[in-house]
């Protein structure tokens, strides 16, 4: 099968609303935050080459550095979420233990994706004070959709550790 973060946006959705194990709301949630910081990454490339200082140059040069890191790690992480689940699931029969290791794996994807939504939104208050002041809005979304994955992201920890 095609690796997820290779599908389509119209074959993903499609694949999501199957009745099918994978993908699920963590490889979603992950998707979601890549999304959030292309948001981030935007903003920033619009705004590079607007301001006169050397300094806000080089912070927003930072923040495109940072946000292509995050967004290709939750790109990533969009199908090692899909493969984890499918690691618990095989565990269904085994032993405690053998379960009890799938579910802790299964909660470091969703925990990274959390600490990565979290990484990206730190990078927002400089472009709301130096970015392009038309994209504010943009950055607004971006949050948004940070937030609601970071917070997908602990909900799925938690079913894990249930």
């Amino acid at each position: 099968m095609k690796k997820l973060k290779n599908q389509t946006l119209t074959e993903y959705i499609n694949i999501l609303s199957q009745k099918v194990p994978v993908p699920g709301g963590g490889s979603a949630a992950a998707l979601n935050g890549a999304l959030g910081v292309s948001l981030i990454e935007m903003v920033a490339n619009y705004s590079l080459g607007r301001s006169s200082s050397k300094r806000v140059e080089s912070r927003i040069q930072k923040i495109i550095e940072k946000s292509k890191i995050i967004r290709k790690r939750l790109l990533e992480l969009v199908d090692l979420d899909a493969e984890a689940y499918l690691e618990v699931v095989k565990t269904r029969k085994a032993s405690e233990k053998e379960k009890k290791l799938a579910l802790k794996a299964a909660c470091d994807v969703p925990k990274e994706v959390g600490e990565l939504c979290q990484k990206a939104m730190g990078l927002t208050s400089f472009l709301v004070e130096h970015g392009n002041k038309y994209l504010v809005s943009d950055i607004e979304v971006a949050i948004e959709m940070l937030f609601a994955a970071f917070k997908a992201a602990h909900i799925n920890i938690k079913v894990n550790q249930s």
